[in-house]
């Protein structure tokens, strides 16, 4: 039986932690894992054993004095996007010159300065060398390992070109190369973009950045280092590897679109990310496909770039968006009637200011990544890398700290309450109640029944005020029996149905249990006062965490109830929202469309 109902409103309550989630954030570090383990040893492999195949093929010809020219073009390789055609003369190879060309010679003595004018004559030619094209004498063997090797680099002419190429009339040539970027110098990508992987991975996995970006560790490793290991892949030219890396580039991005996906609160807005990160997979695995017949590979253009980052962008930026209107949100509200106010505010704020940057800055890191293609393969990265450290230091961390002092605060507040209710219970018990006892036997003893019955009813009301201010069972057995208790005896006052739905696998913390407790007694007290019969109470309890739902067939909360909540005098409100934020737990108050209020709380153990 789900835990709560799928409201249609805009914020709606997110889904309880399940087995299930567990399963899937297992999932999701075991599939990052793998990938990161297996783009590692693609681009390894790559870069030590495979070869760049700028689509080029020459062949010796013997009938034009063993003149290299070319046999064969891929067209749908850099040669093929340069314009170079099969018949083209090799001029040079490799960076091995094979034909030299005729070009001007120059005197030895510079010129000098004309008297008359002062001016600097420029260079006159004193004759041209070789006065014709002329191969370079080679041996055969010299030859034959130039053919037979991949061509890294060349310049190319026609044939007509060149038997009627002078200085003054030169024909056109063609060229090509890796631009200075050799296969084995990929190496360097391979090594930062694993760096980057298992780096992250390790230093999130400690939690110095916050226990909430634990299980992003891996994800987070492989969507930022992915694009750097499949370097080797794409700078081969060769189209199948260079598919490959389109392909294997968006896929790795998408156990973080996954895990930032889970963080976005709302249903409607969770499934936006969802379907939005699978549009820009789709879109960039296409694209990583058709780079074959496109060009330049090396260098994507910004439309490629923007719909690989949009992967993890989107569902980060989503995941991290509601919680600062939200924050705004609450310290606007205020925290009045409430011994610890200014401190519950501060700490609303901070903490949820803080936890957004952290989203942001996950959903926006794997961009740099994704730029930082070009050798030396670390300058974007590292100027974003330095910018969030910065950041953090000057910024996130006062925040940190400012909410974690805000939190002790109010728990030192809220304990002081509940011992003093504790104090005010025992006093009422160990007082007041043993003196009405007393009075009761003395009164029924003298006859007085009408006396006896008034003392009862009093003894009566100040036990129900004693369990108001501390339940015994609560302590003992938990959450989950006190709403039992709490159930029974609002059904009395309710004048109809009240129904408790529970599955308590396991006790959840003191703090969260009275909480939860403290939440459902001023749900249902408002149930009982602005709502009607039937009111359906859901608590559910597992290791990974609690949700509690309240649900009543009246006319429903004002849509801006929870904004007017100061200025109405509905500290009850107030007070839920507190002690919400006291754990770290999610609550929504919300009317449902067909009328009827629903109070929603969520809590996750970290």
């Amino acid at each position: 039986m789900p835990s709560f109902r799928d409201s249609p409103d805009t914020g709606a309550p997110k889904r309880g932690v399940t087995v299930a989630d567990m399963t899937r954030n297992q999932w999701i570090t075991r599939t990052s894992i793998a990938m990161a383990l297996t783009v590692l040893a693609l681009g390894t492999l790559t870069a030590v054993a495979g070869r760049q195949d700028l689509g080029v093929h020459v062949a010796i010809n013997p009938d034009a004095g063993n003149r290299i020219y070319i046999t064969d073009v891929n067209p749908y390789s850099d040669a093929g996007w340069s314009g170079i055609r099969p018949g083209l003369i090799a001029v040079e190879l490799n960076g091995i010159t094979l034909i030299r060309l005729p070009q001007f010679t120059y005197p030895d003595t510079p010129p000098t300065m004309d008297p008359n004018t002062g001016e600097w004559p420029g260079p006159v030619p004193n004759g041209i060398e070789p006065a014709q094209p002329t191969q370079v004498a080679m041996t055969a063997e010299e030859f034959n390992s130039l053919a037979t090797s991949p061509v890294t680099s060349g310049v190319f002419v026609n044939g007509n070109d060149l038997a009627a190429w002078t200085p003054a009339n030169p024909g056109y040539m063609w060229s090509i190369g890796t631009d200075g970027v050799g296969l084995r110098d990929t190496l360097m990508g391979v090594l930062v973009g694993g760096i980057l992987m298992f780096g992250f991975a390790w230093w999130l996995g400690t939690g110095r950045a916050g226990e909430s970006l634990r299980r992003l560790a891996y994800p987070l490793g492989l969507a930022t280092g992915a694009t750097l290991a499949l370097q080797p892949l794409v700078q081969t030219s060769s189209p199948v590897l260079v598919m490959l890396a389109g392909v294997l580039a968006p896929i790795a991005m998408l156990p973080l679109a996954v895990a930032l996906v889970e963080r976005v609160e709302t249903p409607e807005e969770r499934r936006f990310a969802l379907v939005g990160a699978a549009g820009f997979a789709v879109v960039a695995i296409i694209i990583g496909i058709a780079r074959v017949w496109s060009l330049p590979w090396q260098y994507p253009p910004l439309a490629v770039i923007l719909v690989t980052a949009g992967i993890t962008l989107l569902p980060g930026l989503l995941a991290a968006g509601p919680i600062l209107p939200r924050a705004l949100r609450v310290s606007a509200a205020g925290t009045h009637g409430t011994p610890s106010g200014a401190a519950a505010t501060d700490a609303t704020t901070s903490g949820r200011l803080l936890h957004s940057s952290e989203l942001a800055v996950v959903g926006v890191t794997p961009l740099f990544g994704i730029t930082s293609t070009n050798p030396p393969y670390i300058f974007p990265i590292a100027f974003w890398l330095i910018a969030v450290l910065v950041a953090g230091r000057f910024t996130v961390r006062p925040l940190a700290r400012l909410a974690s002092r805000a939190q002790l605060q109010r728990d030192l507040v809220v304990a002081a309450t509940e011992a003093e209710r504790a104090r005010v219970a025992a006093d009422i018990h160990d007082d007041a109640l043993q003196e009405l006892t007393l009075l009761v036997r003395r009164l029924d003893a003298a006859g007085d029944t009408e006396g006896a019955d008034i003392a009862r009813g009093v003894s009566d009301r100040l036990r129900a005020i004693c369990g108001d201010l501390r339940l015994p069972i609560l302590d003992d057995l938990g959450v989950a029996p006190a709403l039992d208790w709490l159930v029974l005896r609002i059904e009395r006052l309710a004048g109809g149905e009240v129904r408790l739905e529970r599955s308590d696998d396991v006790r959840q913390p003191p703090d969260v249990e009275l909480a939860f407790f403290r939440i459902a007694q001023e749900a249902l007290a408002n149930a009982v006062k602005h709502g009607r019969p039937p009111i359906v109470v859901r608590y559910r309890a597992t290791a990974e965490g609690a949700s509690l739902a309240i649900d009543d067939a009246g006319a429903g909360i004002p849509s801006d109830a929870a904004d007017r909540a100061e200025k109405d005098g509905h500290f009850g409100l107030l007070n839920m929202a507190q002690r919400a934020e006291g754990i770290g737990a999610i609550l929504d108050v919300r009317r449902w469309p067909k009328g009827g209020t629903h109070v929603q709380l969520e809590w996750r153990a970290k």
